[in-house]
């Protein structure tokens, strides 16, 4: 993070330096925020010196003397309010009233120091001052990001749902109007058709569901003793119908069973994504090899197809929500672009981790790690 920007506004030349030289190579750090925070010192003797360099650069934090000649610490406070944007300022005085404090907070002051004040009473003030200045900025960019991940997903929903719906709805309109006669043979693949409009819409919808709920904390997890293998083999039960259409060739390299604690769920969608991908961007008459292994408590599932394969730069923008890998091969193929951003989610409530390799034209090895003995998720209790 880039250091604030603090002004020091006295008059007395020793007290600016005496400010100087406590904070000069001081930094904090703050919960959340990544690295520590150091700062840039500048200096003014005067509060109509302080404004002119606050308009040339502007100041994260002001350590500002009350009295000053010329305008006051106070009068500075109120000449700089409309553009003080999220600053901060530190009031300092020598002999302090109750009005002149409550003066100074409601002209935005966020701490008072009064003198005379150690190093370390001045370290904890800017230390206070700057992570509540950091904390909120924060807040901010989080919030902001929030919105831009709604507006994403409003318009990755519309874009992406208007195409099925459209075809549906034209489907809908030629069974309407008996555009291929009165045999209804004859509209068995428009029904077809709409059917697998239907299925990728709600596909979309559940995977929104899945991830709103993950981003919310309100993924409910019920852990179980389950057969790994098991599940693979139920994964490759709904699958084998594209697979076999396609003549895509489907291998499990795995022990009879492989118990772990798991969510059922959290598994079948871990599977079903891995799976469903592989035998997806695929290439007829192609080939999928599922392996499974163990090492004490950490398991790896590997998923290797002959598919389109991906470029690095496609590579690694994978795992980014509504990312989906559009070429010309991949132009037909239906997806949410959410799948792996929430087998991403998935893998890490096991503190797993989640690899692919990767060459165009030759095909993707994605690589799942998960960790057997998973703690049990805590149940809140409804308030009374």
């Amino acid at each position: 993070m880039e250091p604030l920007q603090v002004l020091i506004v006295d008059d007395e030349r020793g007290m600016r330096e005496g400010i100087k030289r406590t904070l000069r190579g001081f930094q904090i750090t703050v919960p959340d925020i990544e690295g520590a925070i150091g700062f840039e010192l500048r200096e003014a003797e005067t509060g109509e010196a302080a404004i002119e360099m606050i308009q040339a650069l502007p100041a994260d934090i002001l350590l500002v003397d009350h009295k000053l000649p010329g305008m006051t610490g106070l009068d500075l406070l109120a000449r700089t309010a409309d553009e003080a944007g999220d600053r901060v300022a530190i009031m300092i005085a020598a002999s302090a009233s109750t009005d002149t404090a409550v003066a100074a907070t409601k002209q935005g002051a966020y701490d008072f120091l009064p003198k005379p004040f150690s190093a370390a009473d001045l370290r904890h003030a800017l230390r206070h001052a700057a992570t509540g200045l950091v904390l909120a900025r924060r807040a901010r960019e989080l919030e902001a990001e929030k919105k831009q991940v709604r507006f994403e997903f409003i318009r990755v929903l519309g874009h992406e749902l208007k195409a099925p719906i459209s075809a549906v709805m034209g489907y809908l309109y030629l069974l309407r109007d008996r555009s291929l006669g009165d045999e209804l043979p004859a509209y068995d693949e428009l029904v077809g058709r709409s059917v697998l409009r239907l299925d990728q819409m709600t596909k979309m919808i559940r995977d929104l569901l899945d991830m709103t709920r993950m981003e919310s904390g309100r993924l409910h997890r019920s852990l179980e003793d389950v057969d790994l293998v098991g599940c693979i083999r139920d994964a490759l039960d709904v699958g084998k119908e594209e697979a076999g259409r396609r003549g895509i060739t489907v291998e499990l390299h795995a022990p009879s069973t492989m118990p772990m604690r798991a969510d059922r769920g959290e598994i079948d969608m871990v599977l079903n994504n891995l799976i469903s991908n592989a035998v997806k961007y695929n290439r007829d008459e192609g080939r999928v090899d599922i392996t499974v292994t163990r090492a004490e408590e950490t398991i790896t599932l590997a998923v290797a197809d002959t598919g389109v394969g991906m470029t690095p730069k496609e590579r690694d923008r994978l795992f980014g929500e509504f990312v989906r890998i559009k070429n010309a091969k991949t132009r037909n193929t239906l997806g949410s672009g959410l799948g792996l951003s929430i087998l991403k989610r998935v893998v890490e409530l096991y503190e797993g981790t989640i690899t692919v390799e990767s060459e165009a034209d030759v095909g993707s090895t994605f690589t799942v790690t998960l960790k057997d003995a998973v703690d049990e998720p805590v149940e809140e209790e409804d308030a009374t």
